[in-house]
């Protein structure tokens, strides 16, 4: 399991808290935590959309530097060539 996975799953466990909470609260208390239940849905969704980016530009990158990679062991193999003629 990933840590975004954990993560996600102990926000849904603090929410699922706050919910259960709410049943046995006075009316004031439970608008106050319905606010508060609001605004970790809201902060939960920024950082899964955060996450998909990052997860995004980790893909461009490893491909990236699979890229470099081929490319650095052709030039090694060429200068090995090169100086085993000499």
């Amino acid at each position: 399991m990933s840590r975004l996975d954990l993560a996600s799953d102990r926000l849904k466990a603090a929410l699922d808290g706050l919910e259960q909470t709410l049943g046995g609260r006075g009316g004031d208390e439970a608008a106050l935590l319905q606010g508060r239940v609001a605004d970790l849905e809201v902060e939960r969704e920024r950082l899964l959309e955060k996450v998909a980016l990052l997860e995004e530009e980790l893909a461009a990158q490893s491909g990236l530097t699979e890229d470099v990679e081929s490319r650095l062991d052709g030039a090694i193999g060429e200068i090995r060539a090169a100086l085993g003629r000499s």
